[in-house]
């Protein structure tokens, strides 16, 4: 009996227990996310973390920072050849180059050498050095990051400017006109200064005007008195024929 009941409680291979389903009312959302304040969403934009980006590993670049012996004789040279630049030309300007590929500067070179103007490359080291020890000391502030001398034999500003216009990359610092050393507005100020053969014009045409003044000043009292003389003496010659005229009668 004990065995018959064992084997009717114990569970048969594959049975499984059974289930019971149970039913739970479905409850409906009634809390919804709320959106963000416009404020906050800009405050959220301007402050998100930007993270910067990976440094380059050390040795990837090559040194930008080059040291240059005084001494040595390629410095000696370009010095010198530089004091030849100053010295021939009359218009000596300084614009930094801001990323010019190889190609807009050609192009650029091309449109001053048009105008027989020329474009000139010195370390900026090297001329420092030789502004140090001439009478151009005072443009040693210009030279500043990647740099190109502007010469041309007579000071063609306005030319400069016109094409330095078509290339951006180039920024214009400074010059040096006929000793002269000028900024950028002062450039610009002597880029409107009329030509020396307009000035001479001017100058000749005026002189011409002051002394056609004088030479009319100067004749005019001896003009006027001449003129008062010839008219005294056609009053006293007809003064003289009436007074004869009656006389001639009474002696008739």
């Amino acid at each position: 009996m004990a065995a018959t009941l064992c084997v009717k409680l114990l569970p048969k291979q594959g049975w499984l227990p059974l289930t019971q389903i149970v039913r739970h009312g479905s409850k409906s959302v009634t809390r919804h996310r709320r959106p963000m304040h416009i404020l906050k969403q800009k405050l959220m934009a301007v402050t998100e973390y930007i993270p910067p980006p990976p440094a380059a590993p050390r040795g990837a670049y090559p040194s930008q920072s080059r040291k240059v012996k005084e001494g040595s004789p390629l410095v000696l040279l370009m010095k010198k050849e530089m004091g030849k630049v100053f010295q021939e030309n009359k218009m000596v300007a300084v614009a930094q180059n801001n990323g010019c590929n190889a190609e807009d500067m050609m192009m650029l070179r091309h449109s001053l050498y048009k105008h027989d103007i020329r474009v000139r490359f010195f370390p900026n080291e090297v001329a420092r050095l030789f502004l140090k020890e001439s009478i151009y000391c005072n443009m040693t502030p210009l030279f500043m990051g990647p740099t190109i001398l502007i010469v041309s034999k007579e000071p063609k500003v306005k030319e400069m400017l016109k094409t330095l216009r078509g290339s951006p990359q180039m920024t214009l610092v400074g010059g040096c006109i006929e000793n002269t050393l000028l900024s950028v507005q002062g450039l610009q100020n002597y880029s409107k200064l009329p030509s020396v053969t307009v000035v001479q014009g001017e100058l000749v045409s005026g002189l011409t005007m002051m002394t056609s003044r004088t030479a009319s000043l100067l004749q005019r009292h001896p003009t006027h008195l001449s003129a008062l003389l010839q008219q005294y003496i056609k009053q006293q010659s007809s003064d003289a024929g009436a007074e004869a005229a009656p006389k001639a009668e009474e002696a008739t």
